[in-house]
Order: structure tokens, then sequence, then C-alpha cells
């Protein structure tokens, strides 16, 4: 072999020799770049996730924060409506009352009423009061009754009070008491749960 063919053979495997280690350097680096391509579409799916979730997080608080705003909103509403119509319910019925006191059943229910509170003294001295809008029926209630209630310095809308002294019992037959707690004990039970 002549030196050319050496040199021509050594420049051959010389570079088929670079060409295989330039192949391997290009592979391994494709390798690399590939594996680091992959660890960031992992990271950035992952952060894609978890921004993602902290949206719609955030967006569940907001939907939350909304709707106990509105829930709040129509909770007084009902309330001021609830106390509206309470206060027409009652001011009815004490329309309705003071109706009552005009109708001939009245002095038949006030004789009732101290009749039952005679029993109740039994033998036993008692004082009955008649409200200040009841001095017109004074008479016809000492007639049917056989005693004389006394009048009342303050308005009870109707009805008579009792007082037993010796036994310190007072009986409260007056529609304004009557009035009263049913106004304090009222709710507004209804609606869905209610029907």
């Amino acid at each position: 072999m002549t030196t050319e063919e050496k040199l021509q053979h050594f420049s051959e495997v010389s570079m088929e020799t670079a060409r295989e280690e330039a192949e391997k350097t290009i592979t391994e680096f494709r390798s690399a770049l590939d594996a680091d391509l992959e660890q960031h579409k992992k990271e950035k799916q992952a952060a894609s996730k978890q921004q993602l979730k902290a949206e719609a997080e955030n967006a569940a608080r907001e939907i939350n924060k909304a709707l106990s705003a509105e829930h709040l909103h129509i909770k007084r509403k009902l309330s001021r409506k609830q106390q509206e119509l309470r206060e027409q319910l009652f001011l009815e019925i004490k329309e309705q009352l003071i109706a009552f006191t005009k109708s001939e059943e009245y002095p038949g229910w006030l004789e009732e009423r101290i009749k039952k509170a005679l029993k109740i003294a039994g033998e036993d001295e008692v004082e009955i009061s008649l409200s200040l809008e009841d001095a017109a029926l004074l008479p016809t209630i000492s007639q049917h009754t056989g005693i004389t209630p006394l009048l009342s310095e303050t308005s009870f809308l109707g009805g008579i009070r009792a007082v037993i002294p010796k036994k310190n019992i007072l009986i409260d037959y007056t529609l304004l008491t009557s009035f009263q707690n049913e106004k304090e004990s009222f709710n507004f039970d209804g609606g869905l749960t209610h029907e």
C-alpha cells in the first residue's frame, strides 16, 4: 500500500469514526433534549392543572360568597315582609277585638268571665274591674251578675281583671293581655316546609 492509499484509508477511517461519534453525540443530544422536553411538558401540565384547580376553587369561593350575600339579602327581605304582614295581621285582629266589644255577644262574654272569677274566688272577697270603654255596660253587668264591677283607670281593650286580695291572685281575662300574649308568641310558619 502506497502512502497515498494509506492516507486515503486513514482519511476514510477517520471520517467514518468522526461520523459515528458525531451521530452518537447527536443521538445522545436528541435523547437528552427529548427527556428535557418530556420533563418540561410534565412540569407545565402539572402547573396548568394546579392553576386550573386554584382558579376553580377561587371561582367556587366567589360563587359561594355571592350566594351567601344573596341568601342574606333574601332573608332580610323576607323578614321585613313578615314583620309588615305581622303588623297588618295584628292591626286587623285589634280592629276585630274592638268590633267584638261593640257586638251583642260581648256583654254575655263579660258576664261569663265574671262568673268564672267569682267561682275561683269562692267565699273570698274579689274586686272585679272593667275597662274604661265598658262603662256603659256597668248597669247591665251589675243586674245580671249581682255585683258592681269597678272601672279601671287604664284601658285594656275589654274584658275583666279580678283580684282576690286574700289569696293574692290576679285573674286576667282582658283582651289586651290576650292580644299581647298572642302577638309575642306568634311565629310565621309556612312556606315550602310547612304547607
